[in-house]
Protein backbone atom coordinates (compact mmCIF):
# COMPACT_ATOMS: atom_id res chain seq x y z
CA UNK A 1 0.00 0.00 0.00
CA UNK A 2 1.49 3.37 -1.03
CA UNK A 3 0.92 6.12 1.52
CA UNK A 4 2.71 9.49 1.47
CA UNK A 5 4.78 9.59 4.64
CA UNK A 6 3.41 12.97 5.67
CA UNK A 7 -0.21 11.80 5.29
CA UNK A 8 0.42 8.73 7.44
CA UNK A 9 1.71 11.00 10.20
CA UNK A 10 -1.31 13.35 9.96
CA UNK A 11 -3.55 11.31 12.23
CA UNK A 12 -0.75 11.01 14.77
CA UNK A 13 -0.26 14.77 14.83
CA UNK A 14 -4.00 15.22 15.36
CA UNK A 15 -3.78 12.91 18.37
CA UNK A 16 -0.91 14.93 19.78
CA UNK A 17 -2.70 18.24 19.24
CA UNK A 18 -5.67 16.99 21.27
CA UNK A 19 -3.40 15.72 24.06
CA UNK A 20 -4.36 12.11 23.38
CA UNK A 21 -0.80 10.91 22.75
CA UNK A 22 2.18 11.35 25.07
CA UNK A 23 5.67 10.04 25.79
CA UNK A 24 8.44 11.24 28.12
CA UNK A 25 12.17 11.61 27.44
CA UNK A 26 14.61 14.46 28.16
CA UNK A 27 16.13 15.89 24.98
CA UNK A 28 18.40 18.75 23.98
CA UNK A 29 16.83 21.87 22.54
CA UNK A 30 18.25 21.12 19.09
CA UNK A 31 16.87 19.16 16.19
CA UNK A 32 19.00 17.31 13.68
CA UNK A 33 18.42 16.24 10.11
CA UNK A 34 18.53 12.73 8.69
CA UNK A 35 18.28 11.81 5.04
CA UNK A 36 18.64 8.54 3.15
CA UNK A 37 18.11 7.47 -0.42
CA UNK A 38 16.19 4.48 0.95
CA UNK A 39 15.18 2.96 4.29
CA UNK A 40 14.03 -0.67 4.31
CA UNK A 41 12.63 -1.90 7.61
CA UNK A 42 10.86 -4.77 9.35
CA UNK A 43 8.62 -4.44 12.39
CA UNK A 44 7.39 -0.84 11.99
CA UNK A 45 5.32 0.92 14.69
CA UNK A 46 4.32 4.59 14.85
CA UNK A 47 2.45 6.65 17.41
CA UNK A 48 2.64 10.13 18.88
CA UNK A 49 4.23 11.50 21.99
CA UNK A 50 5.94 14.42 23.61
CA UNK A 51 9.53 15.00 24.62
CA UNK A 52 10.80 17.50 27.16
CA UNK A 53 13.94 19.53 27.46
CA UNK A 54 15.59 19.80 30.88
CA UNK A 55 14.12 23.30 31.24
CA UNK A 56 10.60 21.85 30.85
CA UNK A 57 9.96 22.95 27.25
CA UNK A 58 7.64 20.38 25.64
CA UNK A 59 7.81 19.25 22.00
CA UNK A 60 5.15 17.05 20.36
CA UNK A 61 6.76 14.33 18.23
CA UNK A 62 5.89 11.37 16.06
CA UNK A 63 7.58 8.27 17.47
CA UNK A 64 8.62 5.49 15.10
CA UNK A 65 10.02 2.11 16.08
CA UNK A 66 11.62 -0.23 13.55
CA UNK A 67 12.88 -3.66 14.67
CA UNK A 68 15.53 -3.78 11.93
CA UNK A 69 16.39 -1.18 9.30
CA UNK A 70 18.79 -0.82 6.38
CA UNK A 71 19.60 2.78 5.40
CA UNK A 72 21.22 3.49 2.04
CA UNK A 73 23.30 6.67 1.69
CA UNK A 74 22.52 7.81 5.22
CA UNK A 75 23.27 11.42 6.16
CA UNK A 76 22.90 13.02 9.59
CA UNK A 77 23.61 16.69 10.24
CA UNK A 78 23.29 19.08 13.15
CA UNK A 79 23.90 22.83 13.30
CA UNK A 80 26.01 23.71 16.32
CA UNK A 81 26.77 27.36 15.65
CA UNK A 82 29.17 29.24 17.89
CA UNK A 83 28.77 33.01 18.40
CA UNK A 84 29.44 34.50 14.96
CA UNK A 85 30.67 31.21 13.53
CA UNK A 86 28.47 28.69 11.68
CA UNK A 87 29.24 25.04 12.48
CA UNK A 88 27.63 21.95 10.91
CA UNK A 89 28.53 18.43 11.98
CA UNK A 90 27.80 15.80 9.31
CA UNK A 91 27.89 12.02 9.47
CA UNK A 92 27.57 9.90 6.33
CA UNK A 93 27.41 6.10 6.06
CA UNK A 94 25.98 3.27 4.01
CA UNK A 95 26.72 3.48 0.31
CA UNK A 96 24.50 2.08 -2.46
CA UNK A 97 25.64 -1.55 -1.89
CA UNK A 98 26.36 -1.81 1.83
CA UNK A 99 23.75 0.02 3.91
CA UNK A 100 23.98 1.31 7.45
CA UNK A 101 22.08 -1.15 9.67
CA UNK A 102 20.08 -0.50 12.84
CA UNK A 103 18.41 -2.85 15.31
CA UNK A 104 15.62 -1.74 17.64
CA UNK A 105 15.58 1.74 16.11
CA UNK A 106 13.45 4.41 17.79
CA UNK A 107 13.08 7.91 16.35
CA UNK A 108 11.31 10.95 17.78
CA UNK A 109 10.69 13.28 14.86
CA UNK A 110 9.21 16.67 14.10
CA UNK A 111 8.75 15.93 10.41
CA UNK A 112 9.24 13.26 7.75
CA UNK A 113 9.10 13.61 3.98
CA UNK A 114 9.54 10.87 1.40
CA UNK A 115 7.71 8.12 -0.45
CA UNK A 116 6.56 5.26 1.79
CA UNK A 117 5.37 1.74 1.04
CA UNK A 118 4.00 -0.30 3.95
CA UNK A 119 3.46 -4.07 3.93
CA UNK A 120 0.50 -5.39 5.94
CA UNK A 121 -0.23 -2.01 7.55
CA UNK A 122 -2.80 -1.56 10.32
CA UNK A 123 -3.86 2.07 10.85
CA UNK A 124 -5.83 3.21 13.89
CA UNK A 125 -4.46 0.76 16.46
CA UNK A 126 -4.41 1.57 20.15
CA UNK A 127 -0.89 2.90 20.69
CA UNK A 128 -0.56 1.12 24.05
CA UNK A 129 -0.86 -2.21 22.19
CA UNK A 130 2.21 -1.19 20.17
CA UNK A 131 4.27 0.11 23.10
CA UNK A 132 3.23 -0.23 26.75
CA UNK A 133 4.57 3.27 27.53
CA UNK A 134 2.17 4.88 25.02
CA UNK A 135 -1.10 6.29 26.34
CA UNK A 136 -4.01 3.82 26.18
CA UNK A 137 -6.67 4.89 23.71
CA UNK A 138 -4.30 7.00 21.60
CA UNK A 139 -3.73 6.55 17.87
CA UNK A 140 -1.11 4.18 16.49
CA UNK A 141 -0.25 2.22 13.38
CA UNK A 142 2.03 -0.66 12.54
CA UNK A 143 3.23 -2.60 9.53
CA UNK A 144 5.23 -5.76 8.93
CA UNK A 145 7.51 -3.88 6.51
CA UNK A 146 8.25 -0.30 5.52
CA UNK A 147 10.25 1.18 2.66
CA UNK A 148 10.81 4.93 2.47
CA UNK A 149 12.64 6.47 -0.47
CA UNK A 150 13.97 10.04 -0.61
CA UNK A 151 13.72 10.18 3.18
CA UNK A 152 14.15 13.61 4.79
CA UNK A 153 13.49 13.81 8.50
CA UNK A 154 13.90 16.38 11.28
CA UNK A 155 14.40 14.58 14.59
CA UNK A 156 14.73 15.23 18.32
CA UNK A 157 16.36 11.90 19.21
CA UNK A 158 17.28 8.51 17.79
CA UNK A 159 18.16 5.35 19.71
CA UNK A 160 19.12 1.85 18.61
CA UNK A 161 20.36 -1.27 20.38
CA UNK A 162 22.89 -1.60 17.54
CA UNK A 163 23.76 0.92 14.80
CA UNK A 164 26.32 -0.32 12.24
CA UNK A 165 27.58 2.64 10.19
CA UNK A 166 29.35 1.10 7.20
CA UNK A 167 31.82 3.55 5.63
CA UNK A 168 31.38 6.12 8.42
CA UNK A 169 32.53 9.65 7.57
CA UNK A 170 32.25 12.34 10.27
CA UNK A 171 33.14 15.96 9.45
CA UNK A 172 32.97 19.21 11.41
CA UNK A 173 32.35 22.02 8.91
CA UNK A 174 33.23 25.48 10.25
CA UNK A 175 32.70 28.99 8.88
CA UNK A 176 32.27 29.20 5.11
CA UNK A 177 32.81 25.42 4.89
CA UNK A 178 29.54 24.93 6.84
CA UNK A 179 27.44 26.49 4.07
CA UNK A 180 25.31 23.88 2.30
CA UNK A 181 26.60 20.99 4.44
CA UNK A 182 23.31 20.05 6.12
CA UNK A 183 21.72 16.88 4.73
CA UNK A 184 18.92 18.93 3.13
Amino acid sequence: MMVPATAAAGAILFGMSTGAIASDITVSGQTFKISADRLEGDGFKQYGGIVREKNGTVHPVALAEITSADLYKLCQSVRADLPGLPVVLTINAGDGKDPAKAKDLMIAMDSLDGNATFGDIKIGRDASDLNPTARAGSFGQNAETVTITNLEQVSRYTTASTFNLVGLRLKVNVGDAAKGKECF
